[in-house]
């Protein structure tokens, strides 16, 4: 019988050399004198036209980088062997934790982030194997590839759950490492990020290396949140929480910003409730916003917990109140059913001018005021508004950016345009909202889409972080190779 690699040979599919003089990889039906062969794999190296255009696009739809070949490893060796390969000969590398299946825009990058032009790009997904779950620790051990929801339940089978979810939970482990990762249980756990107890990558130099806060705790930190800029995440092991099986859910709606404001920090520094997050929602008379505060209890029966009780001292307008229960899974994945509409309607296929950025608390009312006045329902189409709070004590990723305060707010516009022409004003748009918040003390959250983000723009929101990024990319991709879609290292 025929190896894989042999027979994906003769079919035309692998790749099999580079072309120094070209400065292009040449499939086995193009194979000449002079070039140079690349190293045996388990996986394959691709360079279809198909398989190409599916690594060109981000779920943000609004930036193009066509990779030269793409790489579907069927091992962490294979990385290291290609990484090594590319650095020796100056070509450029970008993973993708979604992109080429039907799946390929449920991603947290929405401005070329995780895109490379002429490069290699680096299919994450093969690497999804969950090595185990630690029952006993509260741990779980998981390739860069698996999804969170994938983890929620293996870890349900434990009576387990990842400590942090975010809103979405179809996004792979290692994609949202490399940014943070936060959600509707930031406000008590951190950031995904916070959260991890040991990595494993491929750093840009090519070495396959394990790191933690106590082994090499100089690329640990500036792996995780570090936008993917001195190593591959290939395994984590991260941090699960008890988990219960029910979720009582409370949504508050507010008609002054400056009161569900004050009700939301309140709760940050003394909530009996599991789960906290907020929205913008449109007066019926399309007149303004109303602000809500959406929280959840979680729970198992025969315990049941008491709406009157937890809703003791807020100032939200009760007769408005809405209060649900459903399970603790249906719970963390109650966004699928809105993306398969959004998909079976092409919304999940159009621009996506996303921004998300932490506004400081004590300007987040005159900030978010401001913003909210000239917001219209046309500026997001089909999508929503966010806005909650985060203690920032949480959250302890050096290259994780906030407001130096004790509480921030989350501001995020899931932008889902219904007409595409009015995708480059909403970057426009992006852009003025992103710099007010800087003049106020404020950052941004990186996946974002924020038009003519310069070095600058880099160094500032580093700043004072920007001199480890800098160490570590010296020191662990020394030819600058890595993730170039984010423009951090020109």
């Amino acid at each position: 019988m025929l190896k894989r690699r042999t027979l994906l040979k003769l079919l035309g599919v692998a790749v099999v050399a580079w072309c120094p003089r070209r400065r292009s990889w040449l499939g086995v039906s193009e194979a000449e004198a002079g070039v140079d062969p690349t190293p045996t794999l388990d996986g394959t190296l691709e360079t279809d036209p198909g398989t190409l255009d599916a690594f060109s696009t981000d779920f943000g739809n609004l930036v193009t980088h066509r990779p030269a070949a793409v790489l579907r490893p069927g091992s962490v060796e294979d990385i290291v062997k290609m990484v090594r390969f590319a650095r020796s000969r100056g070509i450029r590398v970008a993973v993708n934790g979604q992109a080429g299946t039907d799946d390929s825009r449920e991603s947290h990058s929405q401005f070329g982030q995780a895109l490379t032009e002429a490069g290699l790009a680096i299919d994450i997904k093969p690497l999804a194997t969950i090595f185990g779950i630690d029952e006993t620790r509260q741990t779980a051990d998981v390739g860069a590839g698996v999804r969170w929801n994938e983890l929620l339940d293996a870890a349900g089978a434990f009576g387990l759950a990842p400590a942090v979810l975010a809103d979405y939970a179809r996004l792979s482990v290692g994609g949202t490492l490399s940014v943070g990762g936060i959600g509707g249980h930031t406000w008590r756990f951190g950031t995904q990020a916070d959260n991890v107890l040991e990595l494993e990558v491929v750093t840009g130099a090519g070495d396959h290396v394990t790191c933690s806060r106590t082994q090499q705790a100089d690329l640990f930190d500036a792996v995780l949140a570090g936008c993917a800029q001195v190593a591959i995440i290939v395994r984590a092991r991260v941090r699960l929480v008890p988990a219960q099986q029910q979720a009582m859910v409370f949504e508050l709606f507010y008609d002054d910003l400056a009161t569900c404001l004050a009700d939301h920090t309140a709760l940050l520094h003394n909530s009996p409730f599991d789960y906290h997050e907020g929205t913008l929602s449109r007066r019926a008379d399309d007149t303004g916003w109303r602000y809500v505060i959406e929280v959840a209890k979680y729970f198992t029966p025969p315990d049941m917990p008491d709406p009157n009780a937890l809703l003791a001292g807020l100032h939200d307008d009760r007769s408005s109140a809405q209060i649900s229960t459903t399970t603790y899974t249906a719970w963390q994945l109650r966004l699928d059913p809105l993306v398969d509409f959004l998909k079976s309607v092409g919304a999940w296929g159009t621009p996506h001018p996303w921004l998300s950025v932490f506004i400081p608390g004590s300007a987040a009312t005159s900030v978010v005021g401001d913003i909210a006045a000239r917001l219209t329902t046309a500026d997001l189409g089909l999508g929503a508004a966010l806005l909650y709070p985060v203690d920032t004590s949480r959250i302890q990723v050096p290259l994780f950016r906030l407001p130096n305060e004790p509480v921030a707010f989350a501001l995020t516009l899931l932008r889902f345009p219904t007409d595409p022409t009015t995708a480059p004003g909403m970057l426009e748009q992006n852009r003025q909202i992103y710099d007010e918040v800087v003049a106020a003390g404020g950052e941004r959250y990186v996946i974002g889409a924020i038009p003519r983000f310069t070095q600058q723009d880099w160094r500032r929101h580093f700043s004072p972080e920007w001199g480890r990024l800098t160490s570590a990319k010296h020191r662990y991709d020394p030819d600058n190779i890595l993730a170039p879609g984010w423009g951090i290292f020109k």
